[in-house]
């Protein structure tokens, strides 16, 4: 029983990491409907509650079965690296309606009742209404649970990809995958990855690869089993989701915070992960003016090396530097 995805020679050579805007908007709204995902995320359920009561989430919760086929062509695999969700949502909007038809019920029919309810059938009846209505839908839940808060998921997510990056150079893909998730199992042998599951289905990535996805929302479980035409794609729970919404500061120690001053001790605390100028002036609510500044300071004491990724610069923090803010300098 499980996911198999059978790998060829020319499969070891494409796997590759992707991040997601769409993905996260999807499962952000799966997480709103499912108390078991929202122990890590109660802060963030605070804060957009009101916004998301003004949002009808039922078209969309209808085709994300607990346990089955949830709808592809509404969380496509994205097509490259950097992909944003404006590409996204017209990639979703483009989706071919005959298609979709057939996506949608495999949806429905995996959860007890639904084709067979009103806003089922009426899904069914006109895909091309549905595939707009559900675009638009999922444009304003990307707007009122995602977008605000972005800068931050996205920081959280680059470091993931950056850490799994270095589990790859370094032990290649048997260690890459043994610590992506519990259920997820490597077999060098058969070059097979298994994702456990109660039901069975096998994929052939026939030279397409393995796309890597890290999620915020997705935890405790993880993803995967894109069908035919999309990109065979894991979708797995991001490292350091625990602290994604901590406040920061609190965690600050006071003797550093008299060496360095608050802020510029708050700001090398808060790399606990590699992030930008921008992610983390989102997180700590100071212009990005203000973080620039006080990480050229830092960087030149010795506490921050910094590296190019793209078209972005994302700042580390150095031996010294861990080692103060976690109280480790002694000797």
């Amino acid at each position: 029983m499980g996911l198999h995805h059978y790998f060829g020679h020319e499969d070891l050579l494409r796997c590759r990491f992707a991040l997601s805007p769409a993905w996260e908007t999807q499962e952000a709204v799966r997480t709103l409907n499912r108390p078991d995902r929202q122990g890590y995320h109660l802060p963030w359920l605070r804060r957009i509650r009101a916004a998301a009561d003004g949002l009808d989430l039922r078209p969309l919760w209808l085709l994300m079965p607990n346990r089955g086929h949830s709808t592809d062509f509404i969380s496509p695999p994205p097509s490259g690296p950097g992909v944003s969700f404006e590409e996204e949502i017209a990639l979703i909007r483009a989706a071919d309606p005959v298609a979709a038809r057939e996506d949608m019920r495999k949806s429905l029919a995996c959860t007890p009742g639904a084709l067979d309810s009103d806003l089922g059938r009426s899904l069914l009846a006109d895909p091309v209404r549905a595939v707009r209505e559900l675009a638009d839908l999922l444009e304003r839940a990307w707007s009122v649970l995602i977008e605000p808060h972005w800068p931050r998921l996205r920081a959280l997510l680059e470091a993931d990809v950056l850490f799994h990056s270095r589990r790859l150079a370094d032990g290649g893909l048997q260690s890459l995958f043994d610590g992506l998730h519990p259920d997820l199992s490597w077999d060098a042998a058969s070059l097979t990855l298994t994702i456990e599951r109660r039901s069975h289905h096998e994929r052939v990535l026939g030279g397409q690869g393995l796309l890597l996805m890290p999620s915020a929302f997705v935890w405790p479980q993880i993803a995967g089993g894109f069908d035919p035409p999309w990109q065979p794609t894991v979708v797995y729970p991001a490292r350091g989701i625990g602290a994604l919404w901590t406040p920061v500061g609190r965690d600050t120690p006071d003797a550093l915070a008299r060496l360095l001053g608050r802020v510029r001790a708050d700001v090398l605390c808060a790399l606990e992960e590699p992030a930008s100028t921008t992610a983390l002036a989102h997180r700590l609510g100071l212009a990005p003016s203000s973080v620039s500044a006080h990480l050229g300071v830092l960087r030149a004491a010795g506490l921050l090396i910094s590296a190019r990724h793209g078209h972005q610069v994302r700042y580390e923090r150095t031996p010294l530097a861990i080692a103060l803010t976690t109280g480790d300098a002694a000797g």
